[in-house]
């Protein structure tokens, strides 16, 4: 028979003290990261901030930029979009190739910039650093606009690539920049069920279960989802950040479950840093290159992605 060995309860107490510690820890990370993520913007505090996003007074190039996305982003077309999404592989790179093959694209619908996109995905994740965000968030800071890669893979322009995101299968709303008038050459504009309020969905059916008009938001989501570990915040900042109508004008709101009401205040914590920290100081690429690819092995455990 073998004898229970016995420890001094000392020891026991002290190792009990010691696992309490640790979580103890791990607790206070935890709520310092959530304060983190959810403090106010320190970067953007001297910017005027009516300078942006005004598209009242937008080149021609913009406005008709956004008439050619509303006459086309159709309930069809993104069933289509989405089938062939999952049905080939586009590439394979890694993230930092993703970034410069994207930096020759310049967005013919934003009004604040025409710097290349590296600037902006630097200047992004730099302000987020600045700010002591969580890493991960630095990293979506870094990532958030890649899905642009889609002109480059049989895009049919740049309405199905970039701009303020919407629902399609339900009414359109009057928030929605330049406003419902842009919609009436869309096909699904006066369709018996996708002209009603909620079309295909129902109340409190949830953002996962709506589809909201395709483009590099929706195309990056699906790949960082499947690819990464970042957590489900920095996934609604992917998705969510050019839904302007929903995280900005209070639209669609009759859709959100509790989770969608959790992610909303996580896009509205990043949109400052993917709205008001264009600038005209360009980031040094190199300086900043070896930070950003220890970030990206962190959070990518596969090196080269399936794009």
């Amino acid at each position: 028979m073998v004898s229970a060995v016995l420890y001094p309860a000392s020891t026991n107490i002290e190792a009990t003290s010691d696992n309490i510690d640790a979580v103890n820890i791990l607790k206070a990370n935890a709520q310092q990261a959530a304060k983190d993520l959810y403090e106010e913007s320190e970067f953007d505090k001297a910017k005027d901030k009516t300078t942006f996003r005004q598209f009242n007074d937008a080149c021609d190039q913009v406005r008709n930029f956004y008439a050619q996305q509303h006459t086309l982003q159709t309930v069809a077309f993104n069933l289509k979009a989405r089938n062939d999404f999952h049905n080939k592989t586009r590439a394979r790179m890694t993230v930092w190739e993703a970034m410069e093959k994207l930096n020759t694209f310049i967005d013919e619908c934003d009004p604040d910039t025409q710097e290349s996109q590296m600037t902006h995905l630097l200047q992004s994740a730099e302000a987020i650093r600045k700010d002591g965000k969580p890493r991960w968030m630095q990293l979506v800071g870094l990532i958030h606009d890649l899905g642009k890669l889609l002109f480059f893979f049989g895009a049919q322009g740049q309405w199905d690539v970039v701009g303020d995101t919407f629902p399609v299968g339900c009414a359109f709303d009057d928030r929605i920049i330049f406003g419902t008038e842009s919609f009436k050459k869309n096909e699904d504009f006066s369709h018996p069920i996708y002209s009603t309020k909620f079309g295909i969905y129902s109340p409190g059916c949830g953002l996962e279960n709506v589809m909201l008009s395709w483009g590099h938001d929706e195309y990056l989501y699906h790949i960082v989802k499947d690819q990464s570990t970042i957590p489900d915040e920095g996934l609604a900042m992917i998705r969510y950040h050019s839904f302007y109508p929903w995280h900005r004008e209070d639209a669609y709101h009759e859709l959100m479950n509790e989770h969608d009401r959790k992610m909303l205040e996580a896009v509205r914590a990043f949109n400052p840093y993917d709205l008001y920290s264009k600038s005209d100081e360009v980031p040094k690429v190199e300086e900043l290159k070896p930070y950003y690819l220890e970030l990206i092995d962190e959070y990518f455990p596969t090196n080269v992605l399936r794009w």
